[in-house]
């Protein structure tokens, strides 16, 4: 099935190379005063319209309150999750206000949860939940972090990398699992035995 790309306000960079032909774009709100710099038409519009005015396209829109318990990103993701999607990457959704990037990295946990594959994307980094799969850091990622913001991950385990783990622990009150390094000429490899962890590989430094 297509992906669905949820599009949020903040300055999605230069996240081209990422989107493919036949995504589902689902643009919130704010999201859409980056249709030209992302060269992609809303499939569906989603948004309270507090941050932008509506600009009533040809397009399905969903038009939401203003009081309400989902944030427009956060109601874009039951919405594409309702229409049966199974893989998703999230783009303008870090940056800007804290408190909505915050927000918005639980949304991969949520997802996560649900068993669906996910991805934060911006200029600067790839963002994704290590649960129950390994994951892979190859080397063109010049840094790697770990980080943990859902109770505790034990048995957490890094091969070929220069600060390798072993049967380790990390939880929220203590995030030493910044800024690792793979190895030269090798992948480098996450595993978490319970809980997880997000796991953000930087493409370049700011």
């Amino acid at each position: 099935m297509r992906r669905c790309v949820i599009v949020g306000s903040a300055p999605p960079g230069d996240i081209s190379s990422f989107l493919r032909d036949d995504d589902f774009m689902i643009f919130c709100d704010g999201g859409l005063k980056h249709i030209g710099s992302l060269g992609r038409s809303p499939d569906l519009i989603v948004g309270d319209f507090d941050s932008f005015r509506n600009p009533e396209l040809p397009v399905e829109t969903i038009v939401l309150p203003r009081a309400k318990d989902d944030t427009d990103t956060v109601f874009a993701v039951k919405e594409a999750l309702r229409r049966g999607f199974e893989e998703f990457l999230l783009v303008g959704v870090t940056g800007g206000r804290i408190d909505h990037t915050l927000a918005n990295l639980s949304i991969l946990l949520m997802l996560d949860t649900l068993g669906k594959p996910a991805k934060i994307v911006d200029s600067y980094s790839e963002i994704e939940v290590v649960s129950g799969h390994p994951a892979y850091i190859d080397g063109s990622f010049p840094y790697f972090s770990l980080l943990n913001i859902s109770g505790v991950a034990r048995d957490i385990t890094v091969e070929n990398a220069k600060f390798p783990l072993s049967g380790a622990e990390i939880n929220c009150d203590y995030q030493y699992g910044v800024s690792n390094e793979v190895l030269p000429g090798l992948v480098a490899k996450v595993t978490v035995g319970e809980g997880r962890l997000l796991l953000v590989k930087v493409r370049r430094d700011m």
